[in-house]
């Protein structure tokens, strides 16, 4: 890097279960977008990034003139495993320092970090627009759907499983099967309930997962996490608002709690162990 000149790096997570933290020694980041949106520009010493999320941040060289380590480690796991990379100013004159910087401890920290995470209401002209409103915390929720994971095995081999339905794809496609008429002898909709997973409930089915939805519909997705480890949730090719996580079980006097003003428009969440997420989306 050169002394005085600002850089944009972009961080990914494309792991399949980790969760990373990631610092640069010696320098703050910037935080300016998310998974497509920007954000308020707040100034991290690291940022934790959950499978499948991207973040960009802004870099600037103004400290001494030297190499400096980019460190990537896990988080949440028992054996923590580190990346580094280096970063040379273009007139460095020394190595970079042994004492990398260390990572923060436990998810409250994580949950805490992702509550300062804002939309950045001043920049950017185009923006998801749900049912003609730009204010989506004014639009009536015409729908709550609760997902519960869990993990149980069936004949032997571990399922994991979304509100006690482990998904098989069927042996003709799921789009063939509607377009051809035949949808009901391939599958069923709405296998799985809107509540949720029923408290104690431990049998898994295996059977193609399918929900209907109204096209339109201004939908909340509450994300319950009952087991031990962190889950990240990844909605293809929609965006969503990411608007409360919080530990323990979701119940309707929550949304009290919701951010209605600035959520940030992603496509993908993570859920705390024995925590809940929630969403609001259009589809």
């Amino acid at each position: 890097m050169k002394p005085g000149k600002t850089y944009k790096y972009r961080v990914c997570n494309v792991g399949l279960k980790s969760s990373l933290n990631f610092r640069f020694q010696g320098h703050t980041m910037k935080l300016v977008e998310m998974e497509g949106s920007h954000t308020v520009q707040n100034d991290y010493q690291s940022l934790d990034v959950h499978v499948g999320q991207c973040f960009s941040v802004l870099v600037t060289a103004n400290q001494e003139s030297k190499d400096y380590y980019m460190v990537a480690s896990t988080r949440f796991i028992k054996n923590v495993l580190v990346g580094k990379g280096i970063v040379r100013y273009t007139d460095g004159k020394g190595p970079a320092s042994p004492e990398i910087p260390e990572a923060p401890v436990g998810w409250a920290w994580s949950l805490n970090q992702f509550r300062t995470f804002r939309w950045n209401l001043t920049a950017s002209a185009a923006r998801p627009n749900p049912q003609g409103s730009y204010h989506y915390g004014s639009i009536n929720i015409t729908r709550t759907i609760k997902l519960v994971n869990s993990a149980s095995k069936v004949d032997g081999k571990l399922r994991y499983a979304i509100n006690g339905v482990s998904h098989v794809d069927p042996e003709t496609p799921l789009k063939l099967a509607e377009y051809f008429g035949i949808a009901d002898k391939v599958f069923k909709y709405d296998t799985i309930s809107d509540e949720g997973l029923a408290e104690g409930a431990t049998t898994v089915t295996v059977a193609p997962n399918v929900v209907n939805a109204t096209f339109r519909d201004f939908i909340e997705i509450i994300f319950e996490n009952h087991e031990k480890s962190l889950q990240s949730w990844h909605l293809d090719g929609y965006s969503f608002f990411a608007v409360a996580i919080e530990p323990g079980r979701w119940s309707p006097e929550k949304r009290a709690n919701y951010n209605l003003l600035d959520a940030v428009s992603r496509h993908t969440i993570q859920v705390f162990p024995k925590s809940w997420a929630a969403i609001l989306l259009t589809f």
